[in-house]
């Protein structure tokens, strides 16, 4: 029995299974097929001359290798320290002894340029050196923007986690909302070179969710990880199914996700090396969920039933915020006993008044953004959608200051209850009621 063909790595040429998508020794992630220079026909990786003309592809190959060697080796040799936030590398420092050998769940992120070497052959090396240090810049920070972090970069892209060294419980949501950042920011970095360069730069990205162990933390925060199952290998896999600026993700991510982003369905498929069928989701935007209590309405709310003495309380604040006596209630209890449940009560019973009611609220992830609940809350007030354009949403805004300013409020007014008991009031005593109410119902 003949044994089993070797692979070898563009970068180093160490003899790698054939089965293996990165090279152990230099980290260099191994080409998935070879397209030829002269015709453009796509050939597998193990083809020496094109399929489609003859021509070989050894020696364009290595030529490619070669000419973005240098970045490579920059980034792979640069301490993870030099690129990580001042706040996270001091958290990870400070705990390392107990995170030291933790088993964490985590969601990995895969991200590349889609069609590297045929861009690369377009460009000079020094030109192409900067459109890829551009590239990982603009990675690096998406990852550290929702508490990521870059684990290796892959040559054309990266590999992130989310989860790990610390530890989050929405590391699949802060993976979702960094993948959207990323796409965005990528698209106006591609919009730039199409202009300047003519080159069609695109990302595609991959993601999965699943257990790692943490390894030794150097001092300078280089870090060991072992993946448990196939966690990072089915996040690769994602990315190479991608299509480019399309961001792929598998059901183990998808199912921490549902309802929080916008999800397509795209059904089963069999990946070389998994036993089952896995479902594969596209993703396509944020979902209209931001809290578990709105997951938790999607599927039907249980009968409210006691809180009768806080009930009592709460009411007796809207009483008197109503008669001009704005009010802050403060509800703090222990995780899971209902502080939300008995806030959105008191929303409801507001709205069946008729009370104007805006809600907003934080999340563990937004908090590297100055005033996001504040952010929320104009947002929520203005009837702001985060689709339109800031032309668009600076157009409501001004429409909805005029109308607060003139006498009379008009229905199509923020401040203003549309269905409010009092409409004979004045304009001027009508958002007073409705400030005060949104006070009591917001806090």
């Amino acid at each position: 029995m003949s044994p089993a063909p070797e692979t070898r790595c563009p970068s180093c040429d160490s003899a790698l299974p054939p089965d293996a998508l990165f090279c152990g020794r230099c980290g260099e992630r191994l080409a998935q097929e070879r397209s030829c220079a002269g015709c453009g026909r796509s050939n597998p990786p193990d083809m020496r001359f094109c399929l489609g003309c003859g021509a070989p592809l050894e020696a364009r190959a290595a030529q490619l290798s070669k000419q973005d060697r240098p970045l490579r080796d920059a980034l792979r040799d640069r301490a993870p320290r030099s690129y990580t936030p001042k706040h996270l590398a001091d958290r990870i420092l400070a705990s390392r002894s107990a995170l030291e050998g933790e088993r964490k769940q985590v969601t990995v992120l895969f991200a590349d340029v889609k069609g590297s070497m045929e861009l690369a052959e377009s460009q000079g090396p020094e030109e192409w050196h900067q459109i890829l240090e551009r590239f990982f810049e603009i990675l690096t920070e998406g990852v550290h923007r929702f508490d990521g972090t870059v684990n290796q970069y892959t040559g054309d892209g990266i590999m992130a986690l989310f989860g790990a060294p610390i530890a989050h419980e929405d590391h699949a949501q802060r993976a979702c909302f960094a993948a959207l950042g990323l796409r965005e920011a990528v698209g106006r970095y591609a919009d730039e070179l199409r202009v300047a360069k003519g080159l069609n730069f695109s990302v595609r990205m991959g993601m999965n969710s699943g257990e790692v162990v943490v390894g030794k933390i150097g001092d300078d925060l280089r870090m060991d990880y072992t993946a448990q199952g196939h966690t990072v290998g089915l996040a690769q896999r994602m990315e190479q199914l991608a299509a480019p600026e399309k961001v792929l993700l598998t059901e183990h991510t998808a199912r921490l996700v549902s309802g929080y982003l916008a999800l397509r369905d795209l059904g089963e498929t069999t990946l070389k090396g998994a036993k089952a069928k896995l479902h594969v989701f596209e993703l396509e935007g944020i979902g209209t969920a931001r809290t578990r209590l709105d997951i938790s309405r999607a599927r039907g709310l249980s009968k409210f039933v006691g809180r009768a003495d806080e009930t009592r309380q709460i009411e007796a604040a809207l009483e008197r915020a109503l008669a001009g006596q704005g009010q802050v209630i403060g509800v703090v209890a222990e995780p899971g006993t209902g502080k939300s449940r008995l806030c959105f009560e008191l929303a409801e019973r507001c709205r069946a008044r008729g009370i104007s009611v805006r809600f907003t609220t934080g999340v563990p992830h937004g908090k590297n953004v100055p005033f996001l609940p504040v952010i929320e809350l104009l947002r929520d007030l203005y009837e702001l959608d985060e689709r339109e354009s800031p032309r668009a949403q600076r157009n409501k805004i001004a429409g909805a200051v005029r109308c607060c300013s003139t006498a009379s409020s008009s229905p199509a007014c923020p401040c203003s209850s549309t269905s409010s008991p009092s409409r004979t009031r004045s304009g001027r005593a009508r958002r007073s009621q409705a400030r005060s109410a949104n006070a009591a119902c917001s806090a």
